[in-house]
């Protein structure tokens, strides 16, 4: 995380590739984990990037969409409002001499607030994290309590419980139930669980970042 003095950054901004922006949200996921999960997880992987790419990282932007969790906890800011901080944080970032930036994404509720970020002079590069790993994404099942696990002493695991199973679905009622779970996740899920968090280990966690971190890097390394 960038803790440098003004005289100090000026400076250091000449020796890093790119800027790294994080951005996730503030809502519910499940009895087992907080609020601030999407944020944690986005902001956990994006320190080991900015490690591992020599990317200049930024705070975490903690609120992101998430009306659709209504009426389950979910602090939100709209798409318009979203885009617009992330393209005046790009001028702001050219002003400075910050000609590329990374936008890491960690909810997919935001995913339509960024497209078309950008700013004059600079490059801007939005990637959502879970595209860059095999296992299927879900909310507060196995996948993210088990990258959870790995970044945070946060989880709850004597409240899991099975949320949400589409698995069995056809690929017509998968796709039904998805679209409604953009505007009402309770009602696609009932419990606010998507997934199946039971089985979740720390160590698949530690996997899955490694994964994630890795495959991240190989594309960024292109267009640094």
């Amino acid at each position: 995380m960038i803790s440098y003095s003004d005289p100090a950054l000026r400076k250091t901004i000449k020796n890093h590739k790119a800027a790294l922006i994080p951005v996730g949200s503030l809502e519910q996921h499940g009895p087992h984990l907080p609020v601030s999960t999407d944020s944690d997880i986005v902001t956990g992987i994006a320190e080991r990037l900015a490690r591992k790419c020599d990317l200049l990282l930024f705070p975490t932007i903690t609120y992101g969409v998430s009306f659709e969790h209504a009426p389950f906890f979910n602090l939100s800011v709209t798409a318009r409002t979203l885009h617009t901080l992330l393209s005046e944080l790009c001028s702001s970032l050219v002003s400075n001499g910050i000609r590329k930036i990374i936008i890491l994404n960690g909810h997919h509720g935001n995913q339509k607030a960024l497209e078309g970020i950008g700013a004059a002079g600079a490059q801007v590069y939005t990637f959502s994290y879970w595209h860059f790993m095999k296992t299927e994404f879900d909310h507060a099942g196995f996948a993210e309590t088990s990258l959870m696990l790995a970044l945070s002493d946060k989880v709850q695991m004597k409240l899991t419980k099975k949320g949400f199973d589409p698995a069995k679905l056809s690929p017509a009622q998968r796709k039904a139930v998805s679209k409604l779970a953009q505007t009402q996740f309770i009602k696609a899920t009932k419990s606010g669980v998507w997934g199946d968090p039971r089985g979740a280990t720390r160590a698949e966690g530690i996997r899955m970042i490694s994964e994630i971190v890795r495959n991240l890097a190989k594309t960024v390394s292109k267009l640094t």
